[in-house]
Protein backbone atom coordinates (compact mmCIF):
# COMPACT_ATOMS: atom_id res chain seq x y z
CA UNK A 1 0.00 0.00 0.00
CA UNK A 2 1.40 3.38 -1.01
CA UNK A 3 1.60 5.94 1.79
CA UNK A 4 1.11 9.63 1.02
CA UNK A 5 3.71 11.85 2.68
CA UNK A 6 3.73 15.65 2.83
CA UNK A 7 6.91 17.62 3.44
CA UNK A 8 6.36 21.29 4.23
CA UNK A 9 9.57 23.22 3.66
CA UNK A 10 12.28 22.50 1.10
CA UNK A 11 15.38 23.60 2.99
CA UNK A 12 18.11 21.46 4.50
CA UNK A 13 15.77 19.24 6.54
CA UNK A 14 12.98 18.89 4.00
CA UNK A 15 15.21 18.18 1.01
CA UNK A 16 17.21 15.57 2.92
CA UNK A 17 14.03 13.87 4.13
CA UNK A 18 12.74 13.77 0.56
CA UNK A 19 16.03 12.33 -0.66
CA UNK A 20 16.03 9.51 1.89
CA UNK A 21 12.36 8.71 1.31
CA UNK A 22 13.34 8.14 -2.32
CA UNK A 23 16.40 6.05 -1.45
CA UNK A 24 15.07 3.73 1.26
CA UNK A 25 14.36 0.12 0.26
CA UNK A 26 10.68 0.88 0.70
CA UNK A 27 10.90 4.06 -1.40
CA UNK A 28 8.38 2.76 -3.90
CA UNK A 29 5.82 2.63 -1.08
CA UNK A 30 5.82 6.42 -0.66
CA UNK A 31 4.19 9.16 -2.68
CA UNK A 32 5.87 12.34 -1.47
CA UNK A 33 4.63 15.90 -2.00
CA UNK A 34 6.79 18.85 -0.96
CA UNK A 35 5.25 22.28 -0.38
CA UNK A 36 7.71 25.16 -0.39
CA UNK A 37 7.46 28.81 -1.37
CA UNK A 38 11.11 29.46 -0.41
CA UNK A 39 10.38 32.67 1.49
CA UNK A 40 13.13 33.58 3.97
CA UNK A 41 14.59 30.10 3.90
CA UNK A 42 17.72 29.96 6.07
CA UNK A 43 19.22 27.21 3.90
CA UNK A 44 19.44 29.53 0.87
CA UNK A 45 21.23 32.27 2.78
CA UNK A 46 23.41 30.23 5.16
CA UNK A 47 27.17 30.74 5.22
CA UNK A 48 27.78 27.01 4.80
CA UNK A 49 30.55 26.06 7.25
CA UNK A 50 30.74 22.36 8.17
CA UNK A 51 33.19 22.14 11.08
CA UNK A 52 31.54 21.20 14.40
CA UNK A 53 34.43 19.40 16.09
CA UNK A 54 36.06 22.35 17.86
CA UNK A 55 32.85 23.74 19.34
CA UNK A 56 32.85 24.03 23.13
CA UNK A 57 29.08 23.99 23.48
CA UNK A 58 28.17 21.99 26.57
CA UNK A 59 25.11 20.36 25.05
CA UNK A 60 26.41 16.84 24.40
CA UNK A 61 23.32 15.83 22.43
CA UNK A 62 23.82 18.81 20.10
CA UNK A 63 27.44 17.84 19.57
CA UNK A 64 26.49 14.24 18.76
CA UNK A 65 23.99 15.53 16.19
CA UNK A 66 26.49 17.96 14.65
CA UNK A 67 29.37 15.46 14.64
CA UNK A 68 27.34 12.71 12.98
CA UNK A 69 25.64 15.26 10.74
CA UNK A 70 29.04 16.26 9.34
CA UNK A 71 29.84 12.59 8.70
CA UNK A 72 26.46 12.05 7.03
CA UNK A 73 26.98 15.07 4.77
CA UNK A 74 30.23 13.61 3.49
CA UNK A 75 28.45 10.31 2.82
CA UNK A 76 25.53 12.00 1.03
CA UNK A 77 27.98 13.98 -1.08
CA UNK A 78 29.67 10.80 -2.26
CA UNK A 79 26.48 8.77 -2.64
CA UNK A 80 24.62 11.44 -4.62
CA UNK A 81 27.70 12.48 -6.65
CA UNK A 82 27.65 16.09 -5.51
CA UNK A 83 30.04 18.41 -7.36
CA UNK A 84 32.53 20.50 -5.38
CA UNK A 85 30.44 23.57 -6.15
CA UNK A 86 27.96 22.17 -3.60
CA UNK A 87 30.08 20.28 -1.06
CA UNK A 88 33.79 21.06 -0.88
CA UNK A 89 36.05 19.54 1.76
CA UNK A 90 38.36 22.53 1.73
CA UNK A 91 39.37 22.39 5.41
CA UNK A 92 38.72 24.95 8.13
CA UNK A 93 40.97 27.12 10.28
CA UNK A 94 39.98 28.49 13.69
CA UNK A 95 42.24 31.20 15.10
CA UNK A 96 43.06 32.24 18.66
CA UNK A 97 45.12 35.19 19.91
CA UNK A 98 46.01 33.59 23.25
CA UNK A 99 48.59 30.78 23.01
CA UNK A 100 47.03 28.81 25.87
CA UNK A 101 43.60 28.94 24.25
CA UNK A 102 45.17 27.79 20.99
CA UNK A 103 46.77 24.85 22.77
CA UNK A 104 43.41 23.95 24.36
CA UNK A 105 41.77 24.10 20.93
CA UNK A 106 44.38 21.76 19.47
CA UNK A 107 43.96 19.32 22.36
CA UNK A 108 40.19 19.36 21.90
CA UNK A 109 40.65 18.52 18.22
CA UNK A 110 42.91 15.59 19.13
CA UNK A 111 40.36 14.28 21.65
CA UNK A 112 37.51 14.50 19.18
CA UNK A 113 39.49 12.77 16.44
CA UNK A 114 39.17 9.68 18.64
CA UNK A 115 35.38 9.92 18.19
CA UNK A 116 35.29 10.45 14.42
CA UNK A 117 37.76 10.29 11.57
CA UNK A 118 35.69 12.80 9.56
CA UNK A 119 37.65 15.57 11.28
CA UNK A 120 40.64 14.56 9.14
CA UNK A 121 44.18 15.80 9.72
CA UNK A 122 44.87 18.35 12.44
CA UNK A 123 47.65 20.93 12.36
CA UNK A 124 48.59 23.89 14.53
CA UNK A 125 49.44 26.94 12.40
CA UNK A 126 51.41 30.09 13.07
CA UNK A 127 49.90 33.38 11.93
CA UNK A 128 52.20 33.33 8.88
CA UNK A 129 51.11 29.78 8.03
CA UNK A 130 47.44 30.82 8.24
CA UNK A 131 48.13 33.56 5.72
CA UNK A 132 49.91 31.08 3.43
CA UNK A 133 46.91 28.74 3.59
CA UNK A 134 44.60 31.67 2.84
CA UNK A 135 46.67 34.11 0.75
CA UNK A 136 43.89 36.67 0.53
CA UNK A 137 44.40 37.34 4.28
CA UNK A 138 47.09 39.81 5.33
CA UNK A 139 46.42 39.81 9.08
CA UNK A 140 45.77 36.82 11.31
CA UNK A 141 46.27 35.17 14.68
CA UNK A 142 47.67 31.61 14.90
CA UNK A 143 45.16 28.84 14.40
CA UNK A 144 44.23 25.17 14.20
CA UNK A 145 43.57 23.60 10.80
CA UNK A 146 41.32 20.55 10.36
CA UNK A 147 41.30 19.01 6.89
CA UNK A 148 37.83 17.48 7.25
CA UNK A 149 36.16 20.88 7.42
CA UNK A 150 33.98 21.75 4.48
CA UNK A 151 31.81 24.42 2.95
CA UNK A 152 28.30 23.67 1.73
CA UNK A 153 26.10 25.61 -0.67
CA UNK A 154 22.76 24.99 1.01
CA UNK A 155 20.61 26.22 -1.85
CA UNK A 156 22.35 23.99 -4.41
CA UNK A 157 22.36 21.08 -1.95
CA UNK A 158 18.57 21.22 -1.61
CA UNK A 159 18.11 21.47 -5.38
CA UNK A 160 20.51 18.58 -6.00
CA UNK A 161 18.74 16.21 -3.62
CA UNK A 162 15.20 17.12 -4.64
CA UNK A 163 16.15 16.65 -8.29
CA UNK A 164 17.18 13.08 -7.46
CA UNK A 165 14.02 12.46 -5.42
CA UNK A 166 11.78 13.79 -8.22
CA UNK A 167 13.00 10.97 -10.44
CA UNK A 168 11.57 8.49 -7.93
CA UNK A 169 8.58 9.64 -5.92
CA UNK A 170 8.65 13.41 -5.23
CA UNK A 171 6.33 16.14 -6.47
CA UNK A 172 7.06 19.77 -5.57
CA UNK A 173 4.35 22.41 -5.21
CA UNK A 174 5.77 25.93 -4.82
CA UNK A 175 2.90 27.36 -2.83
CA UNK A 176 2.37 28.08 0.87
CA UNK A 177 0.12 25.74 2.83
CA UNK A 178 -1.25 25.62 6.37
CA UNK A 179 -2.10 23.04 9.02
CA UNK A 180 -5.76 23.22 10.04
CA UNK A 181 -7.33 22.57 13.45
CA UNK A 182 -7.60 18.88 12.65
CA UNK A 183 -3.91 18.54 11.88
CA UNK A 184 -4.37 18.26 8.11
CA UNK A 185 -2.75 20.17 5.25
CA UNK A 186 -4.76 22.93 3.58
CA UNK A 187 -3.93 24.44 0.19
CA UNK A 188 -6.07 27.35 -1.01
CA UNK A 189 -8.90 26.26 1.30
CA UNK A 190 -8.78 22.65 0.13
CA UNK A 191 -7.99 19.93 2.69
CA UNK A 192 -5.37 17.43 1.50
CA UNK A 193 -5.12 14.05 3.20
CA UNK A 194 -1.71 12.56 4.01
CA UNK A 195 -0.65 9.57 6.07
CA UNK A 196 2.30 11.50 7.52
CA UNK A 197 3.42 15.13 7.48
CA UNK A 198 6.98 16.38 7.96
CA UNK A 199 7.22 19.99 9.10
CA UNK A 200 10.58 21.37 7.98
CA UNK A 201 9.48 24.96 8.36
CA UNK A 202 12.28 26.31 10.55
CA UNK A 203 11.43 29.62 12.19
CA UNK A 204 7.86 29.41 10.84
CA UNK A 205 7.08 26.24 12.84
CA UNK A 206 5.14 28.09 15.52
CA UNK A 207 3.10 29.95 12.91
CA UNK A 208 2.15 26.88 10.89
CA UNK A 209 0.96 25.12 14.04
CA UNK A 210 -1.08 28.06 15.33
CA UNK A 211 -4.46 26.34 14.73
CA UNK A 212 -3.51 23.48 17.04
CA UNK A 213 -3.58 23.61 20.86
CA UNK A 214 0.19 23.57 21.14
CA UNK A 215 2.77 25.66 22.96
CA UNK A 216 5.72 25.91 20.55
CA UNK A 217 9.14 27.15 21.65
CA UNK A 218 10.60 28.49 18.38
CA UNK A 219 11.66 32.05 17.61
CA UNK A 220 13.15 33.69 14.50
CA UNK A 221 16.66 35.07 14.25
CA UNK A 222 17.72 37.21 11.32
CA UNK A 223 21.02 36.47 9.64
CA UNK A 224 22.72 38.73 7.09
CA UNK A 225 25.91 38.00 5.19
CA UNK A 226 27.73 39.52 2.27
CA UNK A 227 29.22 38.12 -0.92
CA UNK A 228 32.33 39.84 -2.23
CA UNK A 229 34.39 39.65 -5.41
CA UNK A 230 38.07 38.78 -4.89
CA UNK A 231 39.06 38.23 -8.53
CA UNK A 232 41.07 41.46 -8.77
CA UNK A 233 42.87 40.63 -5.53
CA UNK A 234 43.84 36.99 -6.04
CA UNK A 235 42.41 35.66 -9.29
CA UNK A 236 39.39 33.47 -9.92
CA UNK A 237 40.47 29.88 -9.23
CA UNK A 238 42.30 29.75 -5.92
CA UNK A 239 40.80 27.23 -3.50
CA UNK A 240 41.28 28.07 0.18
CA UNK A 241 40.08 26.82 3.58
CA UNK A 242 37.28 28.48 5.51
CA UNK A 243 38.54 30.71 8.33
CA UNK A 244 36.67 31.19 11.61
CA UNK A 245 38.70 34.07 13.06
CA UNK A 246 38.59 35.08 16.69
CA UNK A 247 36.73 38.36 17.10
CA UNK A 248 35.64 38.64 13.47
CA UNK A 249 32.96 37.29 11.15
CA UNK A 250 33.51 33.98 9.40
CA UNK A 251 35.59 34.24 6.24
CA UNK A 252 34.53 31.79 3.53
CA UNK A 253 36.46 31.81 0.24
CA UNK A 254 34.40 30.09 -2.46
CA UNK A 255 37.28 29.32 -4.82
CA UNK A 256 35.68 31.07 -7.80
CA UNK A 257 36.73 34.63 -7.17
CA UNK A 258 34.03 35.02 -4.54
CA UNK A 259 34.10 35.40 -0.75
CA UNK A 260 31.32 35.09 1.83
CA UNK A 261 31.61 37.01 5.11
CA UNK A 262 29.12 36.64 7.96
CA UNK A 263 26.71 36.05 9.31
CA UNK A 264 24.93 38.33 11.76
CA UNK A 265 22.77 37.07 14.65
CA UNK A 266 19.82 39.42 15.20
CA UNK A 267 17.21 38.34 17.73
CA UNK A 268 14.83 41.29 17.62
CA UNK A 269 14.02 41.58 13.91
CA UNK A 270 11.34 38.91 13.58
CA UNK A 271 10.90 37.84 9.95
CA UNK A 272 12.31 41.04 8.45
CA UNK A 273 14.29 40.26 5.29
CA UNK A 274 15.48 43.75 4.44
CA UNK A 275 19.18 44.62 4.33
CA UNK A 276 20.52 46.68 7.23
CA UNK A 277 23.19 49.21 6.25
CA UNK A 278 24.81 49.17 9.70
CA UNK A 279 25.15 45.37 9.65
CA UNK A 280 26.56 45.43 6.13
CA UNK A 281 29.13 48.02 7.21
CA UNK A 282 30.12 45.83 10.17
CA UNK A 283 30.63 42.84 7.89
CA UNK A 284 32.65 44.91 5.42
CA UNK A 285 34.81 46.25 8.25
CA UNK A 286 35.35 42.70 9.50
CA UNK A 287 36.42 41.59 6.01
CA UNK A 288 38.71 44.62 5.69
CA UNK A 289 40.39 43.80 9.00
CA UNK A 290 41.33 40.41 7.55
CA UNK A 291 42.27 41.70 4.09
CA UNK A 292 42.96 45.40 3.70
CA UNK A 293 42.34 45.18 -0.06
CA UNK A 294 38.64 44.46 0.53
CA UNK A 295 36.21 47.39 0.65
CA UNK A 296 32.68 48.32 -0.36
CA UNK A 297 33.60 48.22 -4.05
CA UNK A 298 34.01 44.43 -3.76
CA UNK A 299 30.42 43.95 -2.59
CA UNK A 300 28.33 41.84 -4.98
CA UNK A 301 25.19 41.14 -2.96
CA UNK A 302 23.66 40.73 0.47
CA UNK A 303 22.04 37.43 1.48
CA UNK A 304 19.41 37.37 4.24
CA UNK A 305 17.65 34.47 5.91
CA UNK A 306 15.71 33.61 9.06
CA UNK A 307 17.04 30.95 11.42
CA UNK A 308 14.98 29.05 13.98
CA UNK A 309 16.06 29.09 17.62
CA UNK A 310 14.67 27.64 20.84
CA UNK A 311 14.98 29.18 24.30
CA UNK A 312 17.87 26.84 25.20
CA UNK A 313 19.43 27.06 21.70
CA UNK A 314 18.98 23.31 21.15
CA UNK A 315 17.39 21.69 18.07
CA UNK A 316 14.47 19.31 18.38
CA UNK A 317 12.78 16.71 16.23
CA UNK A 318 10.23 13.91 16.41
CA UNK A 319 6.48 13.30 16.42
CA UNK A 320 4.33 16.13 17.76
CA UNK A 321 2.59 15.24 21.03
CA UNK A 322 -1.10 14.58 20.41
CA UNK A 323 -0.62 14.62 16.62
CA UNK A 324 1.45 11.54 15.90
CA UNK A 325 1.18 11.75 12.12
CA UNK A 326 2.95 15.13 12.17
CA UNK A 327 6.72 15.00 12.51
CA UNK A 328 8.85 18.09 12.96
CA UNK A 329 12.49 19.19 12.96
CA UNK A 330 13.34 22.75 13.97
CA UNK A 331 15.41 25.01 16.23
CA UNK A 332 18.62 24.27 14.32
CA UNK A 333 20.01 27.79 14.66
CA UNK A 334 23.28 28.72 12.98
CA UNK A 335 24.42 25.09 12.73
CA UNK A 336 21.49 24.07 10.53
CA UNK A 337 23.54 23.03 7.51
CA UNK A 338 25.49 20.63 9.73
CA UNK A 339 22.68 19.21 11.88
CA UNK A 340 19.81 19.46 9.37
CA UNK A 341 20.78 16.54 7.12
CA UNK A 342 20.78 14.07 10.01
CA UNK A 343 17.47 15.44 11.30
CA UNK A 344 15.96 15.00 7.83
CA UNK A 345 17.30 11.46 7.54
CA UNK A 346 15.94 10.48 10.95
CA UNK A 347 12.47 11.88 10.17
CA UNK A 348 12.40 9.91 6.90
CA UNK A 349 13.46 6.75 8.71
CA UNK A 350 10.83 7.28 11.41
CA UNK A 351 8.12 7.40 8.73
CA UNK A 352 9.52 4.27 7.08
CA UNK A 353 9.95 2.55 10.45
CA UNK A 354 13.65 2.10 9.66
CA UNK A 355 15.24 3.58 12.78
CA UNK A 356 17.59 0.96 14.21
CA UNK A 357 19.68 3.17 16.52
CA UNK A 358 19.12 5.33 19.59
CA UNK A 359 17.96 8.72 18.32
CA UNK A 360 17.76 10.04 21.88
CA UNK A 361 21.53 10.47 21.85
CA UNK A 362 20.79 13.40 19.51
CA UNK A 363 17.85 15.11 21.19
CA UNK A 364 16.16 16.25 24.35
CA UNK A 365 12.48 15.29 24.80
CA UNK A 366 10.37 17.00 22.16
CA UNK A 367 7.96 18.00 24.95
CA UNK A 368 10.63 20.51 26.02
CA UNK A 369 9.77 22.46 22.88
CA UNK A 370 6.25 21.50 21.82
CA UNK A 371 3.63 20.93 24.50
CA UNK A 372 0.01 19.94 24.10
CA UNK A 373 -2.18 22.57 25.78
CA UNK A 374 -5.22 20.99 27.42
Amino acid sequence: MTKKIAIIGGGIVGSTAAYFLSQLDSGNDFEVTMFDDGNGQATKAAAGIISPWLSKRRNKKWYNLARDGATLLKQISKQSKMPESIYNQCGTIITREDSEKLKELYQLAEERRDETDTIGDIKELTADEVMRFVPIIDSSYPGVFVSGGARLNGDKYASHLTKIAKKKNLTIIKQPVSINKDGNVELDGQVLEFDSIILATGAWTKDILKELPLDVDVRPQKGQLIELSTTQILGANVDMPVVMPEGESDFIPLGNGRLIVGASHENDKGFDLSADADIIDELLNSAHSMSNQINAENLIRVKIGTRAYTSDFAPFFGRIPGYEKILVGSGLGSSGLTTGPLVGKILAEMIADKVDYDIDEYRKPIENYIKLVK
